[in-house]
């Protein structure tokens, strides 16, 4: 974390950090993504509220690919499953002020 005239300019915020089982895992991984999703969702539907003729596509894309990881993830953590495996997971959200 860096101070300049006691003003945070940057934060890390270790968010996951261990050893899952794949169910934990995938729960996580599926919690994460589904409140990103919601996010976009609902970004997008404010700015149609405001011009229904914007297609939102960064929003519309972004939803699509966290729903394709979705699927990704799901047959990643299938596989795991059915070979009995741990998986170990860590997952930092870096934070910084933009000029």
């Amino acid at each position: 974390m860096e101070i300049a005239n006691d003003v945070i300019t940057d934060q890390k915020i270790n968010l996951i950090d261990g050893t899952y089982t794949p169910s934990e895992a995938a729960h996580i991984v599926n919690s994460v993504l589904k409140v990103k999703i919601n996010f976009h969702k609902l970004h997008r539907l404010s700015i149609q509220e405001g011009n229904e003729l914007d297609e939102c596509k960064m929003d519309s894309g972004r939803i699509k690919e966290l729903i394709d990881e979705q699927e990704i993830s799901k047959a990643f953590f299938s596989q795991a499953r059915l070979k009995g495996k741990k998986l170990k997971m860590s997952s930092i959200i870096h934070i910084e002020i933009e000029d």
